[in-house]
């Protein structure tokens, strides 16, 4: 399976169509780029064996998170075997990161027609493009909706207006259009559906909103945006109602993996299709690595990080290996963020770049290597950092007093603060590196015991 994450990125000023910044397997941000806009990213997962290939875009509305995680999982952690699954989890990131809406507006209704001046034009421009590419056979739009869907009235949580538990067409079929019975589809899924529900009334139903003729606001979304130009489209809604993210998650990927089999694409995924093991994963943030000289893990990263050694120069570069992986920076700190969860605020020291390194070499329990520059390092007694010439080593959580480099001292987790550990358990330490005015780059010391 090749996995290709096309990284868009969406600066106004300089946008030129759909701009491929790099073929990377992380997701990168800059801090330039940040000012206006987050990027968006589209991961094509492609099988061995050619088949049919199914769009889902999630994160059009940034305060449905369920509608972001769930296809932020499937990039990750799904693998395809016959088929392709092209996933964008974080169409609209900059409501994401706020959790909102959408900031400027609802960007689900702007795919009739969206002034040039819109903040949101260049996103709903690529995806439209991106939808009608030729490969693509069916779409998937996923998002929270209100309440729970009931064709009769029954209170104001279930009724016919509520938008929770369904998957929404726009219209029965497409006439000559593979995958144009929508109805039919719509309708196996949901029934299949119903034997993994956690609660008896949490079942699905299709909500056929016969756009055409009675909804002039759904005339505006994505899906009827799709099915106007023949490509079958649903929308997939779980319910706002339900608190647990992680069920919302596993309501959203059986759906997802009801549609593959409907289009007889074949995957495997890394987890078991639980509660618990989703939860695993939705606690995972994964790991950042900036300008190449910093890898942190986010996961127990403490919420505030001090004097983290960056340009300063508006080229820093965050690479996420996490789909929802996003920077947005402000006068005095740069807030990381996993979706709309802020991981952490790093408040920045600025220093040159120029400082190369190569192997560092590095005592570990009395045994001597060599580390790299972004290694964790995973120690049981301690270590000891070899003299680097006209190096200064910088161990943050201990202070040797006299001397202002720290290399040549063996050390031990009771030698260092824990308030000053990158992690909330106290157990990884920040070992910098530093020639004149220039940062070289850091790695992680890690105590395992």
């Amino acid at each position: 399976m090749r996995i290709l994450p096309l990284l868009l990125t969406l600066a106004v000023a300089a946008f030129g169509g759909v701009e491929v910044a790099k073929i990377w397997s992380d997701q990168e941000i800059k801090a330039s780029e940040t000012g206006e806009f987050l990027r968006f990213s589209l991961y094509k997962l492609e099988g061995n064996q050619t088949g049919a290939t199914l769009l889902v875009v999630g994160g059009v509305h940034g305060d449905e998170p369920g509608g972001y995680f769930a296809p932020a999982i499937l990039a990750s952690h799904y693998t395809i075997k016959k088929g392709a699954v092209w996933v964008t989890p974080n169409l609209n990131a900059e409501s994401i990161v706020r959790s909102r809406r959408g900031i400027y507006g609802d960007m689900n209704r702007k795919f009739f027609k969206i002034a040039e001046k819109d903040r949101d034009f260049d996103m709903v421009r690529e995806i439209k493009k991106i939808a009608l590419d030729p490969q693509v056979d069916l779409i998937l739009n996923l998002h929270d909706g209100h309440g729970f869907y009931r064709e009769r009235w029954e209170s104001t949580i279930f009724n016919p207006r509520a938008w929770g538990q369904t998957l929404v067409i726009d219209q029965k079929t497409l006439a000559d259009v593979k995958f144009g019975n929508m109805d039919e589809i719509a309708k196996r899924v949901t029934d299949n559906m119903g034997a993994s529900l956690k609660e008896e009334h949490h079942f699905f139903r299709v909500k056929n909103t016969e756009t055409r003729y009675k909804d002039e606001e759904m005339q505006k979304s994505l899906t009827y945006f799709a099915v106007t130009n023949l490509k079958p489209a649903f929308g997939q809604e779980t319910s706002k109602n339900i608190d647990a993210l992680a069920l919302k998650v596993e309501y959203h990927l059986r759906s997802i993996e009801e549609f593959m089999k409907v289009m007889d694409i074949e995957y495997e995924r890394d987890f078991e299709l639980n509660a618990k093991d989703i939860q695993a994963v939705l606690d995972d943030a994964g790991r950042l690595k900036i300008n190449d000289k910093i890898s942190l893990e986010l996961t127990e990263l403490r919420n505030i990080m001090r004097y983290v050694p960056l340009r300063g120069d508006n080229q820093d570069r965050f690479v996420f290996n996490h789909p929802l992986g996003a920077m947005k920076q402000t006068d005095d700190r740069y807030d990381i963020f996993i979706g709309n969860k802020r991981v952490s605020s790093f408040y920045p020291q600025f220093f040159g770049d120029d400082c190369k390194l190569g192997a560092i070499a590095v005592a570990i329990d009395g045994e001597s290597r060599n580390a790299a520059i972004g290694d964790t390092i995973a120690i049981e007694k301690n270590f000891n950092i070899a003299p680097i010439d006209g190096v200064r080593v910088n161990v943050i959580g201990f202070s040797a007093k006299g001397s202002q480099n720290e290399s040549n001292i063996t050390l031990a987790k009771k030698d260092m603060t824990a308030r000053f550990s990158e992690d909330v358990r106290g157990s990884t330490y920040r070992v910098e590196f530093y020639r004149g005015g220039e940062f070289c780059g850091m790695i992680n010391a890690k105590f395992i015991k």
